[in-house]
């Protein structure tokens, strides 16, 4: 009777943890943000549980499922398209749901974009601010102006086809002194 968070990688298939592969091959079910993505993955490691969709679009519909079926015994892992369930992915109400039922919930350690990235873009990491993605349109302008106020280390996703737009937007709210990284791809295969 538990939930299992099992990062996954983000780019190279064999960046997965031994332990991961364990627990994705010991669950009776495995819920994965976009099961197309994750069969690549399980395939690859010859993985064979079955596959339910757990995304942002059926999270709420589906959660009462999920709790069930842990709680007439299943062990379920969630895994997302790349990197650790709940971080900018959904998962945050399936560990809130199953903390609220006294179900026991273990994180594997493991990927996430955003480590990386910090120690790739050789600035101070002591402390740093983590946003995630940001808003599409509200609230953008307000988070900018919150930046230039900021000392520490800035990271957030954007997707590649508003990452110049953003920039621009950036150029606009920060100072001039403020430096930037760009990271992607962290470990894809090249």
């Amino acid at each position: 009777m538990k939930l299992y968070v099992v990062p996954t990688p983000i780019g190279n298939l064999k960046d997965i943890t031994l332990r991961a592969l364990d627990v994705l091959n010991d669950v009776d079910i495995i819920l994965a943000e976009d099961t197309r993505t994750s069969k690549v993955l399980l395939n690859h490691y010859q993985i064979n549980k079955p596959l339910w969709s757990y995304h942002q679009h059926n999270e709420h519909f589906i959660l009462v499922k999920i709790i069930n079926e842990i709680l007439i015994g299943k062990k379920i892992a969630l895994i997302s398209d790349a990197g650790t369930p709940a971080i900018s992915d959904p998962g945050f109400l399936l560990v809130r749901a199953c903390i609220k039922q006294n179900i026991s919930v273990e994180c594997l350690p493991g990927a996430t974009a955003f480590v990386p990235a910090l120690v790739l873009s050789g600035f101070p990491v002591q402390r740093f601010l983590y946003e995630g993605f940001l808003p599409l349109k509200k609230g953008r302008q307000t988070i900018f102006k919150r930046w230039n106020e900021e000392d520490n280390t800035i990271v957030f996703y954007e997707s590649p086809h508003r990452l110049l737009k953003t920039l621009n937007e950036l150029k606009i709210y920060l100072h001039e002194q403020r430096r930037i990284a760009v990271c992607r791809e962290l470990s894809k295969k090249i």
